[in-house]
């Protein structure tokens, strides 16, 4: 089974809203595939990262969507899934304006979020701009305090 760390948009607040509930689905909008396209599965653990910050959060997979896109079906998963509980989003217009030319969309249904212990990760190997990392273990990346 792997696990996986979602690194959030700092200035989005998203990870108070994952634990208080406003978020509850985790989406990623893609002009490729790239993690976790086809790499994550219902009982996977995800950890939260605020970039910048440790690791702080961790919840369960409950499910995983994934779509191929046009314009019409950003803006129709926006509508079901963008309402308060799920996708959170601020301003429908300016993420529908994001995403309308995105070609991929994974949608990944999270429960029991919980706040862990802070560590902090090792990206190397990953690449300095990954926002999504798939390991077999999550302490082959943890940075052990001294």
């Amino acid at each position: 089974m792997i696990e996986h760390i979602a690194i959030l948009k700092k200035s989005w607040k998203l990870a108070e809203k994952i634990l208080d509930g406003r978020k509850t689905i985790e989406s990623r909008w893609y002009r490729a595939k790239y993690a976790p396209w086809d790499k994550i599965y219902a009982g996977e653990i995800i950890y939260f990262k605020e970039s910048g910050e440790p690791v702080t959060i961790k919840a369960e997979v409950e499910k995983v969507l994934q779509f191929e896109l046009s314009p019409e079906k950003v803006r129709e998963l926006l509508v079901e899934f963008g309402s308060k509980g799920k996708i959170y989003i601020s301003d429908f217009n300016k993420t529908l304006k994001q995403n309308k030319d995105k070609k991929y969309c994974i949608l990944v249904f999270l429960k029991n979020p919980q706040v862990i212990e802070p560590f902090n990760i090792n990206k190397t190997g990953f690449g300095i701009m990954s926002a999504w990392l798939c390991v077999e273990d999550i302490e082959k990346i943890k940075i052990k305090s001294s």
